[in-house]
Order: C-alpha cells, then structure tokens, then sequence
C-alpha cells in the first residue's frame, strides 16, 4: 500500500468522525438538521371580502356611481355598482328611478369574483318601488312587500344601501313602507346593524302621515 492512499483513508476517517460533533454543534444551537427540505405549507389564499382589481359590475355600463350593502361573512360590505338614470329626470322621479336601480342591484345575483371572496345577497327580486303617496313625507320610499316581511338581512341590506344613496336626504335613515296604507317607519343604519344584520334590526321609529 502506498503513502499516498493511506494518507487519503486516514483524512476520510477524519471527515466521518467530525460529522457527529457538527451534529452536535448544531443541536446546541438550537438547530435541528432535516433531510428533506421544509415544508411551508401552501400559498396563501385570498383573503375573504377582499376583491382584487376593479370590480367589472361597476364598470359594465354607463350610469350613475352608487354603492350597495352585500352580506360577507357575518357583516354587510360595499361594492360599487351604476345605476341609470335619463338626464333632465325631474328629481322626484329622479329619486325613485335611483332607489329602484339599487334594489334591482341588491336583488341580482353576485359577480364570480365577489362570490369567491364570499360575498352573497339576501334581496328577493322582483323588488318594486314607488315614490311617496298623497298623505305621505315626500322622502317617502313605498316597497312592493312590506318591510316587515324580509328577512333581517335583506332588510338590513336595504336599509343600509338606500339611507346613504341619492333616493334618500343623505342622512342615514329612509323612510320605508309597503303598499298603500301601510304604516310608514324611519329606519336607520346603525354600526351595530352593518356588523351583526342577522342579529340586529334597523332601529325604527313610527311616521305619521300627513
């Protein structure tokens, strides 16, 4: 045998003794060696209500900018949407075609992208909307079905989009009833109400008529 190739065993043995003491080098310091690479887990994925990029329901037609309440998660959430309106719309009839708009806005099925961020409607369509009656106040907004028959989210949501839109005087609160002769409330848009609509209902007071 060689002095060459012993010299070359003799620094191998060398090497395969040290790999213990790094190992124990390395556990000292609170590292642990693996031999499989680390597993991360998988890409994070969109965070819920969170919609990217602009919203093409807003953007599908011309109109007049609004925004509507969607349910997502356990809260009611904005999106943006367009309502049409004819210019020179005299502005009672102007309010009335903006509240109508809106309901049909509320009642139409969620976009793909907003349904996979998890937001949905609880609006039933066929909604209707007229303007106040001959005895009524003049912000008066009169509904197909009584109020008092939807949903605690669907009322939430209608409340909550018409109280702060141009149907209304701006002021987070409409005035709501059903059809003729049925009795007319002030409803309000409440913190409470946008973050718990399915436990909370719209604080209302009675309106008399004139």
């Amino acid at each position: 045998m060689s002095a060459r190739t012993v010299r070359r065993r003799r620094t191998v043995r060398r090497r395969l003794l040290a790999l213990p003491l790094l190992g124990l080098l390395f556990t000292g310091c609170g590292i642990r060696p693996t031999q499989v690479p680390t597993d991360f887990g998988a890409a994070p994925s969109r965070v819920p209500c969170s919609l990217a990029g602009p919203n093409p329901a807003a953007q599908s037609s011309q109109g007049v900018p609004v925004q509507v309440f969607l349910l997502c998660g356990a809260s009611l959430v904005t999106v943006d949407r367009t309502v049409r309106v004819p210019e020179g719309t005299p502005d009672a009839r102007r309010r009335v075609i903006v509240a109508q708009g809106l309901l049909d806005q509320l009642a139409a099925a969620p976009t793909a992208a907003e349904r996979s961020a998890g937001y949905t409607t609880y609006v039933p369509g066929g909604l209707g909307v007229s303007g106040p009656g001959p005895r009524d106040p003049e912000d008066t907004l009169r509904l197909s079905t009584a109020p008092s028959r939807l949903t605690s989210y669907a009322l939430a949501q209608l409340v909550c989009t018409l109280s702060d839109s141009a149907a209304t005087e701006g002021d987070g609160s409409v005035i709501l009833g059903g059809p003729p002769h049925d009795a007319l409330r002030r409803y309000e848009c409440t913190d409470e109400v946008r973050d718990r609509p399915g436990s909370v209902q719209p604080p209302s007071s009675e309106i008399g008529r004139r």
